[in-house]
């Protein structure tokens, strides 16, 4: 099996080990971070730094003036922890050591996006705005997730792209000194606290037949007795039964319509960019109301726009199964394995559980993350694709 790892830029440039280092391990291709999130990232091997605090949402690379000028919003250049081509740096570091790089592109999580333009924002039954999560019912929003979905996904020298977070973000979100696990919310909870109440989805909901108003009631009293400690159901008949089968999926048909409609734009806006044969992948879920990085799609649809999935399989690979049942000759299904011991991975197994991920219809592996992974992890990783 094709194996990839996921890198950022400043875990190569300034060491030059690091790109040996990695095609050691037995991987064939690096999925390099092209445009990301803010974090602060652990480089244990890294001849000049241990930390890296990426302040904000960046692009990795210099942007192109003559699609941004004017335009709000517009894609951030990082600062001092990946300044300049640091993208395009790490991507020939990569590349000389013999490895294929594809784009790693971060879309719908962007904290100073929402804190700069707060209308930007999902906004909850509450009237609560999560600035991280762009709403990308708004029109404005969707013009700029498209834009940087091509100019971050089609790098010089890529041969591919991964799109996360492609889709809906909501409330699961390891924001800064996180303090939302108070209250156990399940499935069911995490769509309510989700549904966003913006002025484009408010007129989305009425265009289905639902007031607003009355909507962010239903979800406010819904929501209620999770707060006093009731259990959640976990699942879509819990949003069900929490909310009522019609509004549950008058709702539910909202987002997935915004959300196909837009995967269809993006991935459509990186094909006309980029040259024959660029593969573009969909970090996705097969729920198709879950949110978050791995938003949920619906695998026949997501299958049909992106040439393939990366799905998440750190709890098991049953995710795979219901895009494996698509029966899509030539579609590619990575499953997404963590490899960092210290963030509850399994490096140790990487090959029964990459065997295990090959049954289900698995066709290629990727790892998180070999820029943040120990010593003795990157060694149990190399043992464990030997061993393939």
């Amino acid at each position: 099996m094709k194996a990839s790892a996921f890198v950022y830029p400043w875990d190569v440039n300034g060491d030059p080990e690091a790109p040996g280092r990695i095609a050691a391990l037995g991987v064939a291709q690096a999925t390099l971070a092209a445009a990301y999130h803010s974090t602060r990232a652990l480089t244990p091997r890294h001849p000049r730094h241990r930390i890296v605090t990426a302040e904000h949402a960046a692009v990795l690379y210099p942007t192109t003036d003559a699609r941004w000028e004017g335009r709000a919003p517009r894609p951030h250049p990082a600062g001092d922890w990946a300044p300049g081509d640091a993208y395009g740096e790490a991507a020939a570091a990569l590349a000389q050591a013999g490895l294929e790089v594809h784009t790693w592109v971060v879309l719908a999580h962007n904290s100073r996006l929402g804190a700069e333009h707060p209308d930007t924002s999902v906004v909850n039954a509450y009237g609560d705005r999560y600035p991280w999560a762009p709403c990308i019912a708004q029109p404005a929003t969707r013009a700029y997730l498209v834009d940087l979905a091509a100019e971050a996904a089609v790098r010089p020298g890529a041969a591919g792209t991964e799109l996360e977070s492609l889709g809906w973000y909501g409330l699961q979100h390891l924001h800064a000194h996180d303090k939302t696990s108070g209250v156990a919310l399940g499935d069911a909870g995490q769509y309510l606290m989700s549904l966003c109440f913006c002025p484009s989805c408010r007129q989305g909901y009425d265009a289905r037949g639902l007031d607003a108003d009355r909507l962010a009631d239903s979800v406010r009293t819904a929501l209620e007795p999770l707060w006093q400690g009731a259990s959640d159901d976990g699942d879509w008949a819990g949003v069900e039964r929490l909310l009522g089968e019609e509004t549950a999926r008058a709702t539910r048909a909202w987002r997935e319509a915004t959300a196909r409609t837009l995967q269809e734009t993006a991935v459509a806006a990186v094909r006309a960019a980029a040259p024959e044969g660029f593969q573009v992948l969909l970090h996705a879920d097969p729920v198709s109301h879950h949110v978050g990085a791995n938003p949920g799609v619906d695998p026949a649809h997501a299958l049909s726009v992106a040439d393939g999935v990366v799905v998440p399989c750190a709890g098991g690979p049953a995710l795979l199964t219901p895009f494996a049942e698509q029966g899509r000759d030539g579609a590619v299904l990575a499953a997404n394995l963590q490899i960092v011991s210290g963030m509850d991975g399994s490096p140790g197994t990487l090959a029964a559980d990459a065997a295990r991920a090959r049954e289900l219809g698995a066709t290629e592996l990727r790892l998180y993350h070999a820029g943040l992974a120990s010593d003795g992890d990157l060694e149990a990783v190399r043992k464990g694709l030997a061993e393939l």
